[in-house]
């Protein structure tokens, strides 16, 4: 029930700091996203934690927390594209991994498939971290909150529909070719 709340908390976090930030300022809101961020975060992928370090550097000489809550998405995105560019240089990428949990033995076109799926979302978080972190930098606190709390949520799942949509017509397209014989 708790994972439920903080993952709510996570989806909702611009419109968190929309409504809270003038009552509360930045720092606490900061340090508890931190807090959350690191406790949440599976100790095994706690390597990934480095690249917040950028992060906490601008924060720190900055003297900007307020930068640092709106530079939330824009590293989160970051993670995201480290850890599915990762599977493409030291395979398996992570869809394929995936994919084999309900596909042990994935005939090669599937492989090819789930490595160009793996692309795709390398440059969506490429392209939606830059938007995360152009709004963080240049824009008012409203259309922040409304691009990385809603936008980007609406552009992630025309990016999960379309996938499913292709994968549907590429599964059909390999299951009526005929097999060769061994």
């Amino acid at each position: 029930m708790l994972w439920c709340l903080v993952a709510l908390l996570g989806l909702a976090w611009p419109f968190v700091v929309h409504a809270l930030l003038p009552r509360l300022g930045a720092w606490p809101l900061l340090l508890a996203l931190a807090a959350v961020a690191w406790w949440r975060l599976p100790a095994a992928h706690r390597r990934w934690g480095f690249c917040l370090l950028p992060l906490l550097a601008l924060v720190l000489f900055t003297g900007s927390a307020e930068l640092g809550l709106r530079l939330w998405p824009f590293a989160l995105n970051l993670a995201l594209l480290m850890l599915f560019a990762h599977g493409l240089r030291h395979p398996p990428p992570l869809i394929e991994r995936l994919a084999r949990r309900q596909e042990p033995d994935l005939p090669p076109h599937a492989v090819r498939y789930t490595r160009r799926v793996t692309q795709a979302w390398c440059v969506f978080f490429a392209v939606n971290g830059a938007l995360a972190l152009a709004t963080a930098l240049y824009a008012d606190m409203t259309l922040w909150t409304w691009y990385n709390g809603g936008i980007a949520y609406a552009l992630m799942l025309v990016m999960f529909a379309g996938e499913w949509t292709i994968r549907q017509r590429v599964k059909k397209r390999h299951a009526e070719e005929p097999h060769a014989s061994p």
